[in-house]
């Protein structure tokens, strides 16, 4: 073997043992789990009896003969256009806002950051108690001022909504990425543009947005991911809205009221560990890992239309 051929060689092993730590770990946490997860999709398994080959009837099962899969798929879809869309543009919002205020900067950060550290369950069932049609203090304050009263976590067409604002009361992770975005935008291009005489939305449009896109794109993307795992709260607030919450003996089917709060993770959930269908479970985790991975390769391929960056 020539001089130059062992030279590469070692070369490459060396190249490998660097990368060998990420390669045991995609392989280890990524890879394997995948390629278990769509021979899993194929068999027929109870998590006890050895698997039995059934081609393609859990996907023929889930899309065609299981009631849960397509109002949990059009609830996740939901949440991820809207959820994302309205954290995005209130933390933005209320980034701008605390960076443009002279005194209480502090104050405002931290009141608008700490609803971020309450723990998932106790922020749901806080937000279902204050929400309550009947006895929460939102619907007595509304009712009192005579505006209508939803039923919120116990109405189909206002539990999404009330999810919803559930997430913008904990934006505050967002806020403190964008306010570290907005920051460090070059105050020069502000002077410069105020010279020229723009408006405050032109500003924001030509200076702010093209400067922050970068942070606007990871906002959006691990908003898109987190809300594909969006499992907690909705089952959470379903529990409790419906009476049902814990002990033995108790049943209970996801996404009170009507299937409204019903998401795909649930359904993973729902089937593999409440029915022992983890062939059926498996197919649904595949649809919920390429719905992620479309949002992902389409943000990434039009962040410039999306985001105004100015690349």
């Amino acid at each position: 073997m020539s001089t130059l051929a062992v030279r590469r060689r070692r070369s490459a092993l060396r190249t490998l043992a660097f990368l060998s730590p990420w390669l045991i770990g995609f392989t280890v946490f990524f890879a394997y789990p995948l390629i278990s997860t769509v021979y899993f999709s194929l068999m027929k398994y109870d998590g006890f009896n050895t698997p039995e080959f059934r081609g393609l009837d859990n996907w023929t099962y889930v899309f065609s003969d299981y009631p849960m899969f397509w109002p949990a798929l059009r609830n996740t879809l939901w949440l991820v256009l809207v959820m994302v869309t309205c954290r995005v543009v209130f933390g933005l919002g209320v980034g701008l806002l605390i960076t443009k205020i002279k005194t209480g900067t502090g104050v405002f950060r931290t009141l608008f950051y700490l609803p971020y550290l309450a723990p998932p369950v106790a922020a749901t069932l806080a937000f279902v108690f204050l929400l309550n049609p009947g006895t929460g203090p939102v619907n007595s304050i509304l009712d009192d001022v005579g505006l209508p009263t939803p039923g919120w976590f116990t109405d189909a067409s206002w539990s999404k909504p009330a999810l919803t604002a559930l997430a913008l009361w904990g934006v505050g992770d967002l806020m403190v990425i964008f306010m570290a975005a907005l920051l460090d935008v070059p105050k020069e291009q502000y002077e410069a543009a105020e010279l020229d005489g723009t408006s405050a939305w032109q500003r924001f449009r030509y200076v702010t947005l093209p400067n922050i896109s970068p942070i606007v794109l990871f906002a959006v993307v691990t908003g898109v991911i987190q809300t594909m795992q969006y499992y907690t709260q909705p089952l959470v607030a379903g529990k409790v809205a419906s009476g049902i919450i814990g002990g033995s003996g108790q049943s209970f089917e996801p996404g009170y009221p009507d299937k409204s709060t019903l998401t795909l993770p649930q359904l993973v959930y729902n089937l593999g560990f409440q029915r022992f269908d983890y062939g059926a479970a498996c197919v649904v985790a595949l649809v919920l890992f390429a719905l992620a991975m479309a949002f992902t390769a389409l943000l990434m391929r039009r962040r410039g239309g999306l985001l105004g960056a100015g690349d």
